[in-house]
């Protein structure tokens, strides 16, 4: 790293407590939230159901964003950066793939759910636990292929502090951005189509014994259309503005964070199979 980069790691900004509190409260609660998620799964689950493959996925994902916040927190609380430009980028990449994995995984859960009620014969051969962990397999070399060029050595005009972890002003800086929001507003779209589409199927056809409430059917698309609308969408719309970064994207950042503390707290309380054994799990709704 070249001796202005080094110099730049030290420099200071204007402390944000604010933002510091939030990032540590997020922390405090997505450690344990996340951390029982995986116990769960792992403890009374086979993972041999899409639902469950994709769950502990979408945990590890949150875990992973959860051990970035303190770095975040000290860097708003003092601001001021004691460790390498390297390291900043490392801490912004892990961000952005708990961004990008996060809304991909909750997406599968949508598809997921519409074949099991939409198509529930048909699509028996496809929702296998073999075909979920290949496409979280996938999911993940994309999302780390996505993040490899975010590891590239900062500029020299770097100035430290918390504002390592808005977008750069190179010409890459202003790709990432377009990039993320693109795939954020595709899978939005995903999410709408599942929510339509079983919606109308529930309405078309009376529920059988195995869809006995049409309510329960639903909620896990709400809470994932819930997820997008609050976390993903407002800091999707703010990085396409192209506007002062420095002020409108550290409260929609620190908002697209809360959704490792909301993901296992909508689960807990939308999808009662979370809290079953594989053979008690009704297959076309999940409960």
């Amino acid at each position: 790293m070249n001796s202005s980069l080094q110099a730049s790691a030290n420099a200071t900004a204007a402390p944000q407590p604010g933002f510091a509190a939030a990032y540590g409260v997020i922390a405090a609660l997505g450690l344990p939230l996340n951390a029982a998620s995986l116990w769960i799964l792992l403890r009374r689950h086979s993972l041999r159901a899409p639902g469950a493959v994709f769950m502990l996925n979408l945990a590890a994902s949150d875990l992973m964003l959860v051990a970035s916040l303190p770095a975040r927190s000290y860097a708003h609380a003092t601001g001021t950066w004691p460790l390498s430009g390297a390291a900043c980028a490392a801490v912004l990449a892990l961000f952005r793939a708990n961004l990008r994995s996060s809304a991909v995984f909750i997406s599968l859960i949508s598809v997921d759910r519409l074949l099991a009620v939409v198509f529930p014969l048909r699509s028996r051969h496809l929702r296998t636990a073999a075909n979920a962990w290949k496409a979280a397999a996938l999911a993940w070399i994309l999302v780390s292929a996505a993040s490899l060029p975010q590891l590239l050595p900062l500029p020299s005009s770097w100035s430290g502090g918390p504002n390592c972890f808005l977008p750069r002003s190179d010409a890459h800086g202003r790709l990432v951005p377009v990039a993320q929001s693109v795939l954020i507003f595709v899978l939005l779209a995903v999410n709408v189509l599942c929510t339509a589409v079983v919606s109308v199927t529930l309405r078309r056809h009376r529920p059988d014994a195995r869809v006995r409430n049409t309510v329960d059917v639903m909620l896990i698309f709400i809470m994932n259309l819930v997820m997008f609308t609050l976390c993903f969408l407002p800091l999707s719309i703010g990085l396409l503005q192209f506007g002062n970064f420095h002020k409108t994207l550290p409260p929609l950042i620190c908002l697209a964070s809360v959704n490792c503390c909301l993901d296992p707290l909508l689960y807990y309380f939308s999808l009662d199979a979370f809290w079953k054994r594989r053979e008690d799990v009704d297959p076309a709704t999940g409960r």
